[in-house]
């Protein structure tokens, strides 16, 4: 008999509860009268009704998959990192299966820390593909970064196995590919495609972690925090220290001599 269980446990219950699961926990102690029971019941009711609005949410980032359904591998593709000073930029190439169940998908500045490493696991690990490509500070300051962007697109996308046969682009037509190669450019893609957005996690996460790796070589720079954007602690260390070898040359003129 659910009288029997300390309203306690219940709670315990519901905070344990997969989402698949949510309807069996209503069901079992909705006739439950107990104040706190019926508490926690309706808490479980609301979080029931925002999985509900989610998966239609992600049922809605799919219009352009389903558009191009004809095509056998629906690649997405983005990119971070064109504006910091330092750092590479980072490209992501994903070609998500047809039948996709993954929620909670989006523009990977819209999601928590915790939430896009949660979901670059997720991403990962069903896949039908992930291709990451980058351009080092170095090859940005040579041949400039939307260059430099474009070959890190080439580069994620010739990591795949198996190849797309269409990519859903972040507003970009992305040169130098087969002209075979079906591309679709879509403006805030990343918010618009359940593909592009996976790629903007994968990408971000990606990126991130590198510069978490560099701030332990060069600590003085906050790279942890701003991930080589021109916040003011790195501004100020930038001119305290001058340029580190991830620095873009060609970005920092402006607060140092190069």
């Amino acid at each position: 008999m659910t009288e029997e269980k300390k309203v306690s446990v219940i709670k315990a219950e519901l905070k344990a509860v997969s989402d698949e699961m949510l309807p069996l926990f209503i069901s079992a102690y909705e006739n439950d009268m107990r104040g706190g029971v019926q508490t926690i019941v309706e808490q479980a009711k609301k979080r029931l009704v925002k999985l509900e609005q989610e998966i239609q949410r992600t049922e809605a980032l799919k219009k352009y998959e389903k558009e191009y359904a004809a095509y056998a591998y629906i690649c997405g593709i983005d990119e971070v990192g064109r504006g910091p000073l330092a750092g590479p930029v980072v490209a992501a190439a994903v070609i998500l299966p047809k039948d996709c169940d993954i929620l909670y998908i989006n523009d990977s500045k819209k999601l928590t820390e915790k939430k896009r490493e949660e979901l670059y696991d997720v991403i990962m690990e069903k896949a039908e593909a992930v291709g990451i490509g980058m351009a080092s500070p170095q090859r940005i300051d040579e041949i400039n970064i939307l260059q430099a962007t474009y070959e890190a697109m080439r580069e994620a996308v010739g990591k795949l196995n198996p190849q797309p046969t269409c990519l859903l682009n972040d507003a970009v037509t992305i040169p130098g590919l087969a002209p075979s190669l079906k591309q679709v450019p879509i403006i805030k893609g990343d918010a618009k495609s359940i593909s592009i957005g996976a790629a903007s996690i994968i990408a971000k996460v990606t990126r991130d972690r590198m510069m978490v790796e560099y701030d332990k070589m060069f600590p003085a720079y906050g790279f942890a925090s701003n991930k080589g954007y021109g916040s003011a602690m790195h501004i100020e260390a930038l001119k305290k220290f001058g340029p580190t070898p991830i620095h873009r040359r060609s970005f920092i003129g402006n607060f140092v001599e190069v």
